[in-house]
């Protein structure tokens, strides 16, 4: 293996430690009066009345108060101890997280704490690893478009270039591991490689040996991270989190946004080898997993709360086959592209009927976009300027409710589009161009 990580990463990065801080000599326990971080001793400015609205008992200062309403149970969090600066280190939560990838599928191994970074949802990660390892003005990433857009974001931000190698739309945007691994051995600035899987907006999980042939390139001295999001919504044991043990160059993000449903708590984590690991937390800043955050996340690892992912994730899957059968019965709507991996699907909007000889069309997508919007107040996502992808849009898995009333209203919003267009002018080029710009360059 010729990853070598004195090699790859930046020399000012590799002389950090990580931070540390009175706490992990002297806990937050009870037992030490704590009288060096400069916090506010007499607590959090939060009223009686707003604390007691969460509490079964609210309590004197100093004792945990018990948030009610987690799926009928409680998440212990000490609003009234909110004035202490969190764990820096996440020892606990990240050994859950360990605890739900240790699965022994992909590897003998066993992840531990040491092999992961926590952060502000798997974007700060995203970002942790370019200002890690990108030299800005000098190295490059490489991307396989159509992808999260993220990745271009946080490039162009830490002023690193990108190259693309496009996934193979004609096999349902296959990875393309021969044509990668040609690209990284002309161009030896290259110093990350970001795999999506499964895809966003394709939905597709990425062969686990095409993925391997990039790993094993003979003289790849970079990184490759593998993006895996929206991983629950895939077979069981997709995750290649344990993989980490076998390749010292590989990153597996995840997040609990999506089939967990804590987008709003903002948390995702890294697995990756005990020494990048190190280095993406000695550049974090000291606390960036608040306490609240923290605790939620915990909460929601837990094994109570993990069965209610898992019958959420039933429902949700139960949804999608809805869709996927239904969907194509409605005159308008075009295949479906990419795969059925995750928690939403990428389908094609027709000119016409199918039965009429209808083609995939920007203009008509967008159109249903717009009126969804605007005239249904149902929100899809435009993305038919992504490669490969004209004529699409991407549509999140609802609930029952939500895609019975999708279902109605997208063969409704078809049928008017298509007997308005028979009786007005369309948008000049240049305006539709613009309009639909305007709408794929929504990122998530």
């Amino acid at each position: 293996m010729p990853f070598d990580i004195s090699k790859c990463a930046r020399p000012n990065i590799l002389k950090l430690e990580p931070y540390r801080c009175a706490r992990d000599d002297y806990p937050d326990d009870g037992a030490h009066l704590l009288l060096d971080a400069n916090e506010n001793a007499f607590g959090p400015s939060l009223s009686t009345s707003y604390v007691s609205q969460f509490s079964k008992n609210p309590t004197d200062r100093g004792e945990p108060v018990v948030l009610d309403g987690l799926h009928g149970g409680s998440a212990p969090i000490d609003l009234l101890g909110l004035h202490r600066y969190p764990d820096p280190h996440q020892e606990e939560l990240k050994e859950l997280f360990c605890k739900i990838r240790n699965t022994r599928i992909h590897t003998t191994k066993k992840l531990t704490p040491a092999h992961l970074f926590c952060g502000v949802g798997s974007d700060e990660a995203i970002d942790a690893l370019l200002r890690a390892f990108c030299i800005p003005g000098q190295d490059k990433i490489l991307t396989c478009p159509p992808t999260y857009g993220m990745y271009k974001v946080s490039a162009t931000v830490n002023d690193v270039a990108i190259v693309s190698v496009p996934l193979d739309p004609a096999n349902d945007f296959s990875l393309r591991p021969d044509a990668v691994n040609e690209t990284l051995n002309q161009d030896s600035k290259i110093k990350i490689v970001y795999l999506c899987s499964p895809g966003n907006p394709t939905g597709k999980l990425l062969q686990k040996n095409d993925i391997a042939k990039i790993l094993e390139h003979p003289t790849y001295n970079g990184l490759v991270v593998i993006d895996e999001a929206y991983i629950d919504f895939s077979p069981e044991g997709s995750s290649l989190a344990e993989w980490v043990l076998e390749f010292p160059n590989l990153v597996v993000m995840q997040t609990l946004s999506k089939a967990f449903g804590l987008a709003g708590i903002r948390l995702g984590v890294a697995f990756t080898s005990t020494e990048i690991a190190r280095l993406l937390n000695s550049l974090k800043a000291p606390y960036n997993i608040s306490t609240p955050t923290s605790t939620l996340a915990s909460a929601a690892l837990s094994v109570g709360s993990s069965d209610v992912m898992r019958s959420n994730r039933t429902r949700i899957l139960t949804m999608r086959e809805r869709l996927i059968s239904s969907l194509p019965k409605i005159p308008g709507i075009g295949r479906f592209l990419g795969g059925f991996d995750a928690n939403f699907l990428l389908v094609e909007i027709l000119d016409k009927p199918l039965g009429e000889g209808g083609k995939p069309d920007n203009a008509v997508a967008l159109a249903v976009y717009e009126r969804l919007a605007q005239h249904k107040a149902v929100v899809v996502r435009f993305r038919g300027k992504e490669h490969g992808c004209t004529g699409c849009l991407r549509i999140t898995v609802g609930t029952e409710k939500e895609v019975e009333v999708f279902l109605r209203d997208i063969e409704d919003t078809l049928r008017q589009i298509y007997q308005d267009r028979n009786r007005s002018a369309p948008r000049s080029a240049q305006a539709e161009i613009r309009m639909e710009e305007n709408a794929n360059a929504v990122l998530a």
